[in-house]
């Protein structure tokens, strides 16, 4: 196993290679995050609690439901970012045949493979260090940020989250290398 910085890692075979990018590791605003999941989870059971034994009238439940719809969606966003930064990783495999990206939470994503001679223009996507795009990316309740694209059959796929700009060069030196010998041995 070989290393590109500190949260990648790649395994080179004679048929395929695979890479493990894990998140960052910043541990104070895992605490942070997971707290504020908790209290949402916390709001969210009071609601629901309140919903049931309170008699209301209508307009009450009106506001009730729209605040349970924000609720719901802050809940998914803030809890998808929370298990992402504790148990999320990008795996990735590149052989003969495609390159399959995989979004894992404890295993659980779905792989997306890609065939090897429909990927064209990989390149890396570095947003400027004071735009508005790196300060969104960068805060600990996106999962975002996606270093590397390539197009696909008109659509552009990316990966790579939150890698920063040494990590995402490296990354970027191998996974072209490892493609362009793949394509060489397809056509040979």
């Amino acid at each position: 196993m070989k290393w590109i910085g500190n949260r990648i890692s790649y395994v080179d075979q004679e048929h395929k290679t695979t890479f493990v990018i894990i998140p960052e590791n910043p541990g104070i605003v895992k605490s942070l995050i997971g707290a504020w999941f908790c209290m949402w989870v916390v709001i969210g059971g009071t609601l629901i609690w309140a919903w049931t034994y309170y008699p209301m009238k209508r307009e009450l439940h009106l506001v009730m439901v729209v605040f349970m719809v924000f609720w719901f969606y802050y809940f998914l966003r803030v809890g998808r970012s929370f298990f992402w930064l504790m148990f999320g990783k990008e795996m990735l495999k590149i052989d003969k045949i495609s390159l399959t990206i995989k979004n894992s939470i404890k295993g659980y994503g779905k792989a997306k493979e890609f065939y090897i001679e429909n990927i064209s223009k990989v390149r890396v996507h570095i947003p400027e260090s004071n735009s508005f795009q790196a300060a969104w990316e960068n805060s600990p309740w996106i999962r975002g940020g996606e270093r590397i694209e390539f197009d696909y059959m008109g659509k552009t796929i990316r990966f790579g989250r939150k890698l920063d700009e040494k990590e995402t060069k490296l990354l970027f030196q191998v996974i072209t290398k490892r493609l362009d010998d793949h394509l060489r041995k397809k056509k040979h």
